[in-house]
């Protein structure tokens, strides 16, 4: 997987004369809608003549003035002119792949399961009681007519399409053709308790597999159910009137009153209400939301009644897309779940060669038939599905969506870790923690000085500053217009004083001597970002404001590499100085700074074609690109948010860092299943063929066998249910 990363973004050259070059790149297979402005960028590069791309064969030829370059300069110049694309055509390749390998598995529900297994308890139950041996019924067409037999067909009517369909379809049998021969053969012997017996237990394990999604699906409805049933509908002349649900649609108007959940996605534009997040954000404090703030479905309105213009409902809710994000999981399926696809599939045509040769070989119709009712493919299958389902909705139960059992091997393998700084070592929440004044200045005065300058700014140094006047109980003083000067300050006046809150270059393009430099240096030092604050030509003080460290993070990283996560890396957005003390706070192996999101990227695809296996932990907003190409996207925290959603592989609604390692942890746990349920279900249905090839056991006891050993696997990965989700170093 990591080489064709690799492979990808390869330039090779794939025939030479002098002046003449045909290269072949991989994706160039995904780039048709770039090729006039590739074109354009090979021709500006000035010594080429002529050059033509070819998107299905993937070559590049160039004509160009030889006495100019040499091959390989050119070479290194196409390359750079094609990285230009990189993220593009990487994307569209993983997309490509995942296509390739998503194959949504028949799934019954578990009520449907359980009338099977009931009926074919009773009927089990009347072969006992009758004690008919079919086997000396002529002619043998009238086995297939007693009740037993009919029941057993009927329970096996699903498998009949996809066992017969899918043998014509990959002209192969799969594990449903198999299982039909087996029934039909033990009809065909008389023994239809055996056929009986063998949907029995197959449907035990499918029950017990299909229960474990269901109670995935179940643990994250109860986590963000709306558990209402009617919404209140405002119509165009003000009345209101009682909807269902589901017959809310975009561009209702809809009121929700205090104690009342939100059942749809928009915003308000009426009323003002404190709306309790914490199911869809995992924050606990509750927010103020006024007329043209966002509110999502699935959270709760504690004080008010708003008015929503409703923007998403029913299935495109944030509520409903976490859901089917979960209950899609399955379809995201670990490299280790397809190869056992795959590897079980591939025996199947085995057991056939077996039968036949057992009959050639023993002319025992009873032996051969054991050679069908054993096999690898329904215990390797059912086992890692449950494995991943199981894990998931472990996760879920503790906060954590996990949209796929292939992101959770990719956890498990995960050798190099990614971080943001803003938000996710830190709180994302600045605050003031250092006030220095000149003489004659108190540090009360300074903040109410800059708070009026600040007051309508929603700049997080300034909520830094207005928290801070908050909490210590100090008023604004009145104050003229507030200008906002972006990226440098902001001015107003207080009785005719014109007060400048900024950086350092805001109050020198002002002529205002910037003195207490020693002191802001310290404050520097410190890791703390600062504001300046001046009346007229004077400056009167600075203020030092820090993003406070997640608690916990630094602990967190140490589990992480107890984890066997060998990098851990640091890239932010921030300045150099900022990204520099945070680096050596938290102890991370290395750190870039100011990147935009496309950087962040591009680094983590050039560490995928060292083959790294990498997780990338963001807020799932800024970081979005970051997140999409990493192996796994973590939303760490509070950011829960729609970006979240959708970027991210791995949702972490908790503010507690720890919560990383964890599941990580569970990850690592839940391969160690896999694997251990792989070997047993090798060895257990290997000794039951050679015991039946060998006549020892009976075809009745090999459908036991091997149908318990299923039963017993499923079983093992169900523990996963119960696995506490902790890190104990």
């Amino acid at each position: 997987m990591f080489g064709q990363k690799k492979d990808l973004f390869e330039l090779n050259i794939v025939h030479s004369l002098p002046g003449r070059i045909r290269l072949n790149c991989k994706a160039i297979e995904y780039l048709n809608e770039f090729n006039e402005q590739i074109l354009q960028d090979i021709i500006d590069l000035g010594f080429v003549k002529k050059v033509t791309i070819n998107n299905i064969t993937k070559n590049i030829l160039i004509v160009f003035d030889k006495t100019r370059i040499d091959e390989a300069d050119l070479k290194n110049l196409v390359s750079d002119v094609l990285n230009k694309y990189y993220l593009y055509a990487y994307k569209q390749h993983r997309e490509l792949e995942a296509s390739n390998i998503i194959e949504r598995e028949r799934e019954e529900d578990v009520k449907d399961i359980g009338k099977r297994l009931v009926l074919n308890a009773g009927l089990i139950g009347y072969s006992i009681i009758k004690k008919t041996n079919y086997a000396d019924i002529f002619p043998v067409y009238k086995r297939f007519l007693n009740p037993c037999s009919l029941g057993a067909l009927y329970l096996t009517k699903s498998l009949f399409k996809d066992g017969i369909g899918g043998m014509i379809k990959h002209k192969r049998p799969n594990a449903d053709t198999l299982t039909i021969s087996s029934i039909v053969s033990s009809i065909l012997l008389g023994n239809s308790s055996s056929a009986l017996t063998i949907i029995l237990l197959s449907d035990i394990a499918e029950f017990m597999t299909s229960y474990t999604m269901k109670k995935t699906r179940d643990s994250i409805k109860h986590m963000i159910d709306l558990n209402e049933e009617f919404v209140w509908k405002q119509d165009e002349n003000g009345s209101v009137k009682r909807i269902s649900v589901e017959d809310a649609k975009v561009g209702d108007k809809i009121v929700v009153h205090t104690g009342e959940k939100i059942c749809v996605d928009g915003k308000i534009i009426s009323g003002e209400a404190i709306v309790d997040e914490s199911a869809v954000t995992g924050e606990y404090v509750p927010h103020i939301k006024k007329i043209g703030s966002e509110v999502y479905s699935g959270t709760l309105v504690k004080n008010g009644n708003i008015v929503i213009d409703t923007q998403r409902a029913g299935d495109d809710t944030v509520v409903s897309r976490i859901i089917n994000l979960v209950e899609d999981a399955a379809c995201n399926k670990a490299r280790v779940q397809d190869y056992a696809d795959k590897f079980s599939n591939y025996l199947i045509p085995f057991n056939f060669f077996l039968a036949g040769a057992t009959y050639l070989a023993t002319k025992s119709p009873t032996r051969a038939l054991n050679m069908m009712v054993i096999d690898y493919s329904c215990g390797i299958k059912l086992s890692t599905a449950t494995a991943f389902s199981a894990t998931i909705n472990n996760a879920v139960k503790n906060g954590i969506l996990i949209k796929g059992g292939n992101y959770i091997e990719a956890l498990a393998e995960a050798d190099t870790l990614i971080l943001d700084k803003t938000g996710t070592l830190t709180e994302g929440k600045p605050e003031v923690l250092d006030i220095v004044t000149k003489d004659g200045i108190k540090s009360r005065e300074l903040l109410e000085i800059a708070a009026a300058a600040e007051e309508t700014s929603a700049h997080p140094m300034a909520s830094a500053i207005l928290s801070k006047v908050r909490s210590e109980g100090i008023k604004i003083p009145m104050h003229g217009e507030i200008i906002t000067h972006i990226a440098k300050g902001v001015e107003t006046n207080i009785d005719g004083d014109i007060i400048r809150v900024g950086n350092k270059t805001f109050l020198k393009e002002n002529n205002i001597e910037i003195t207490l430099e020693d002191e802001a240096f310290n404050l520097k030092k410190k890791g703390q970002s600062i504001i300046y604050v001046a009346r007229n030509e004077e400056l009167l003080g600075v203020i030092g404001i820090q993003d406070k460290m997640r608690e916990n993070m630094k602990k967190s990283l140490n589990n992480v590499r107890y984890q066997g996560v060998d990098e851990i890396l640091l890239l932010t957005g921030d300045l150099e100085d900022q990204a520099s003390i945070v680096a050596s706070k938290v102890g991370v192996d290395g750190y870039e700074a100011e990147l935009l999101p496309e950087d962040k990227a591009k680094t983590i695809l050039k560490l995928q074609s060292k083959n790294s296996k990498v997780i990338m932990v963001g807020d799932g907003i800024n970081d979005a690109p970051a997140l999409a190409y990493a192996d796994v996207g973590v939303s760490l925290g509070g950011g829960c948010t729609d970006a979240a959603i959708e970027t991210s592989d791995v949702v972490i609604q908790t503010d507690d860092p720890m919560a990383l390692p964890a599941v990580m942890n569970l990850s690592k746990k839940t391969m160690k299943v896999v694997k251990e349920n792989f070997g047993l279900v090798i060895g257990i249905n290997t000794l039951g063929l050679v015991f039946s090839a060998a006549g020892v056991l009976p075809v009745f006891w090999g459908a036991v066998l091997h149908n318990s050993s299923t039963i017993f696997v499923v079983s093992n990965s169900i523990r996963l249910l119960f696995s506490k989700i902790e890190n104990k170093r």
